[in-house]
């Protein structure tokens, strides 16, 4: 055989183990991706229902998404999800960020109710201090299940505050910056929503979040 037609072969070869080992590589990667996806989306309606009780909504929280931004709810674009029951609204879960953690911003999870009140609070991140600061996680402590039921109206604009500072939470032994972050970033996400509650609810959901050309709401400015 000539020298010509082995190498003609021999490309031939490589070049289909090439395509077989490419698409091969491409159907594992988009066969983990969904499922990476899956999980994720797994997780985050996880995180929704621990919040909010899953038989108050009937639609897909994570698809009923828009975004806003107000100093109020810390910085950058802040993520509100929407629960309807029947087209009926039900309540808003908002991602907001206490700027003044000890540590840095505290990035939380707020569930309100339609009429006002706390559905349920959870820290989604943080970098407060092991074994003081981060008492704010439900794994750690109860703290962060008192405020489930309360409203701006209980306890009231003074009862916003730690025990401190005159109000009505406590506080962590050796870690009062952390709690104060909290309570106030919570009584600030409520006082937002009572403000904007038929915007929220009104605003169309942003139809594909991995898309850049939408326009989210911003809410009203106060930087």
């Amino acid at each position: 055989m000539l020298p010509w037609r082995n190498m003609l072969i021999g490309g031939a070869l490589l070049g289909a183990f090439a395509v077989v080992g490419t698409g091969m590589v491409t159907l594992t990667h988009e066969l983990t991706e969904h499922r990476i996806e899956e999980n994720e989306r797994e997780a985050l309606l996880a995180s929704f229902h621990a919040v909010i009780d899953p038989a108050i909504h009937d639609n897909e929280l994570d698809t009923d998404r828009i975004e806003v931004r107000d100093a109020q709810l810390g910085k950058g674009l802040v993520d509100v999800y929407r629960a309807r029951l029947e087209d009926a609204p039900m309540a808003v879960l908002m991602t907001p960020s206490a700027p003044d953690g000890y540590s840095g911003a505290i990035k939380l999870l707020v569930a309100i109710n339609y009429d006002g009140s706390l559905s349920g609070v959870r820290v989604l991140r943080h970098r407060e201090t092991p074994g003081l600061g981060d008492k704010v996680e439900a794994q750690r402590s109860d703290w962060i299940l008192g405020f489930a039921g309360l409203s701006l109206e209980n306890p009231g604009p003074e009862g916003w505050a730690v025990k401190k500072d005159g109000g009505s939470f406590d506080q962590f032994t050796g870690a009062t910056i952390t709690p104060r972050a909290v309570v106030g970033a919570v009584q600030r996400s409520l006082l937002y929503y009572r403000n904007h509650r038929d915007t929220l609810f009104a605003t169309p959901a942003i139809v594909d979040i991995d898309e850049d050309d939408h326009e989210p709401w911003h809410g009203e400015e106060h930087e």
